[in-house]
């Protein structure tokens, strides 16, 4: 199953301006993930052979399944946004600056007392934000689906966070984490935003553009990103913001086409596309995809202008277009290399098959930049964050 919609409203130059985006100045994310221990670029994989087969001059993987050793790209944004909410702390109350090295300093992070951070997640982000805690030797309170796959609840118990699971979907898990947070005196770390919550998800936004920034030199020059286009996973929208943001601000009208990929039951971009008239709505769907992390049935509404304004095509998949890039990623064609990916970190391929195999999507595919002379950047956002399902879609069990 399929849907898809071209987006009117998308902008040959997109700007985002006033003082609600006054945190697009920023420019020290890449430095600011440099400095942290562990830190190395993720590779950049190449498929030439699935390429030929689809018809395309080359497939480029962004391979996040390797980031910082939690398997998804979500610790960029979970630790700029912790690093600059504790900066913001520390400039209210010394005088000395607060530089990246002081985010790994003890002693100054004693000065600033303890906190509790906590975070409503599918996994990754949740992950990401107890793995920052523990680095800095604070705690973390996570909030999960009640349905949530066991090894993604363990593996964020493992970074010493308490996890909370809710009766319920991703977004009543964002409501309890708000409420519990304003009770108790903790610090919500929430990629999504929400009335009175906007400057953290942000700084999320913001770090993961890191990602792309790793690019210049191996696919982006200074006058041409290299691709035709990138498809990016849509969630909240907070990576696929950071593209919008990246690729308008480095390129303006000779950005590459920008392809949103969700879940046919979590479709809520593709929805607010077709029927928003230029406001966010809620997915239809009922949020059971097993692309988990991109169960979300309400855009951010900070991540939602970027989008609109910057990308031209929405498309929606069925789960087995999931199942089939999982298997493909990992079952590579003679001379590509094994890719690792999980359901979620899948949909950028899912969506590229879709794309070029179904025949419900042949006239999306002639109005993209999707022929032979085509070159197409995919990000795998996470590896195998529930070894089960994995064994289970990949004929390993």
């Amino acid at each position: 199953m399929c849907e898809y919609a071209f987006n009117e409203l998308c902008r040959a130059r997109p700007e985002w301006t006033g003082e609600e985006y006054a945190f697009l100045r920023e420019r020290d994310m890449l430095a600011f993930h440099q400095s942290l221990p562990g830190y190395a670029p993720t590779p950049l994989l190449e498929l030439p052979a699935l390429a030929a087969k689809l018809g395309l001059a080359g497939i480029f993987v962004k391979d996040e399944a390797q980031r910082f050793g939690i398997q998804a790209f979500k610790a960029l944004g979970a630790s700029y946004a912790m690093y600059r909410y504790l900066k913001k702390q520390w400039a209210d109350r010394f005088p000395e600056p607060f530089t990246p090295e002081c985010f790994q300093d003890g002693k100054i992070l004693e000065k600033l007392g303890t906190f509790t951070f906590c975070a409503a997640t599918d996994g990754n982000h949740g992950r990401a934000v107890a793995w920052t805690a523990r680095m800095l030797g604070q705690q973390a309170v996570i909030y999960m689906p009640a349905d949530s796959a066991a090894a993604r609840v363990e593996n964020i118990r493992g970074e010493g966070a308490e996890v909370v699971l809710v009766a319920g979907t991703f977004d009543l898990c964002v409501e309890r984490c708000a409420a519990d947070a304003a009770k108790n005196g903790w610090q919500a770390i929430s990629d999504t935003a929400y009335p009175g919550y906007r400057e953290i998800p942000g700084w999320i936004l913001l770090g993961y553009t890191s990602i792309f920034a790793e690019l210049e030199g191996l696919l982006h020059g200074p006058m041409k990103t290299g691709v035709d286009t990138v498809i990016l996973p849509a969630g909240v929208g907070g990576l696929a913001a950071a593209g919008a943001f990246f690729y308008s601000k480095r390129y303006g009208a000779k950005r590459p086409a920008l392809v949103c990929i969700e879940p046919v039951s979590s479709d809520c971009f593709l929805e607010s596309v077709r029927c928003g008239r230029g406001d966010p709505l809620p997915t239809r769907g009922e949020q059971t995809s097993i692309m988990a992390g991109l169960n979300c049935g309400v855009p951010s509404p900070l991540a939602w202008p970027f989008l609109r304004d910057a990308f031209p095509f929405f498309l929606a998949v069925g789960d087995h277009w999931a199942e089939q890039a999982m298997c493909r990623y990992y079952s590579p064609l003679k001379g590509d290399p094994r890719i690792v990916s999980g359901e979620s970190g899948s949909s950028g391929l899912a969506a590229l098959l879709a794309l070029t195999t179904a025949p419900k999507l042949a006239d999306a595919r002639a109005k993209l930049p999707l022929g032979p002379g085509s070159r197409v950047l995919l990000i795998n956002t996470e590896g195998a964050t529930d070894p089960e399902n994995f064994k289970k879609v990949t004929g390993l069990a």
